[in-house]
C-alpha cells in the first residue's frame, strides 16, 4: 500500500488550496493502492517552535502534540503534497509553523520520499511560495515530481477543464513514480551534495547537542557511525 500525506496550509478548508489538493486526492482516491492522510492546519493544533533545540539532543520536540503526530505519520509515507496560498510573496503562518515545527530538514524527514508542491495567489508572489515549499522539500530529502502554481481570484473554485487534466497528470505522476521508484539522477546528486557538504558536517560538529540526529540518520541508514 502507497502512503501519501497531504497537508493543507490554508486556514480555509474550502479555499482555492483546498479545492486543488481534494482533485489531487479524489485522483488518487480511485487507485486501490493507495492510502490517503488529509490535513488542515484549521484542525491542527499547532504551538510555535520556542528555538530549545531539544529535538535535535533527543529526537522529539518538547511539544508532543498534534503536530509531532503529523511528522510521525510523515516519516512512514511515500509522498507527500504540500500546499498554501500566499500571504504577502510567502507562506501562510500555519505552514510556516509546520516548516518549523516539522523535522524537516536537519532530521531528513522526506528522505527518499516523493514530493509535490501546491501554491495559490489572487495577485503577486505565488512563485515565491513555491519555491519556498520547493526548497523545504528538496532540501528535507524528497524527490520533487511536480509543481502546481495557481493564480485564482478569491474565493472563486480554480478549477476549469484543463487545470483539471494538469492536476491529474501530476497526481499521477506521483503516483507512478512512487511506484516506479524514480532515481530523479540530478535530483539525488543535488542531495547528497547538501546533505553531505552542508548539513552532516554541521551536525557532527555539534557533537552531544544532536545526538538525536544521528541517531535517526543510522537508524534510517544515511550514515553509518562507528563504535568507539
Amino acid at each position: 500500500m502507497i502512503k501519501i500525506i497531504i497537508i493543507n496550509g490554508s486556514q480555509r478548508k474550502n479555499g482555492a488550496t483546498y479545492t486543488i489538493l481534494n482533485e489531487i486526492r479524489s485522483v488518487l482516491s480511485e487507485l486501490t493502492d493507495v492510502q490517503i492522510e488529509l490535513y488542515n492546519v484549521s484542525e491542527i493544533n499547532l504551538k510555535y517552535c520556542i528555538g530549545c533545540s531539544q529535538c535535535y539532543k533527543n529526537g522529539k520536540c518538547v511539544f508532543d502534540d498534534d503536530l509531532e503526530k503529523l511528522s510521525r505519520s510523515i516519516s512512514t509515507a511515500d509522498g507527500i503534497i504540500l500546499g498554501s496560498p500566499t500571504y504577502a510573496s510567502n507562506v501562510s503562518a500555519q505552514m510556516k509553523t509546520i516548516i518549523d515545527r516539522g523535522h524537516f530538514v536537519i532530521e531528513q524527514l522526506l528522505y527518499g520520499k516523493y514530493a509535490i508542491s501546491v501554491a495559490t495567489y489572487e495577485n503577486y508572489g505565488g512563485k515565491d511560495t513555491s519555491k519556498v515549499l520547493n526548497k523545504l522539500l528538496s532540501y528535507s530529502g524528497a524527490k520533487m515530481c511536480g509543481t502546481i502554481i495557481c493564480k485564482t481570484p478569491f474565493s472563486r473554485n480554480p478549477i476549469n477543464t484543463k487545470f483539471k487534466k494538469q492536476i491529474k497528470k501530476a497526481s499521477l505522476r506521483l503516483y507512478k513514480d512512487v511506484k516506479n521508484k524514480k532515481k530523479y539522477f540530478f535530483q539525488s546528486i543535488k542531495r547528497s551534495l547538501i546533505f553531505k557538504l552542508g548539513i552532516l558536517p554541521f551536525v557532527k560538529r555539534k557533537g552531544a547537542d544532536y545526538e538525536g540526529i544521528l541517531k535517526s540518520y543510522k537508524v534510517r541508514n544515511l550514515i553509518k557511525i562507528k563504535n568507539s
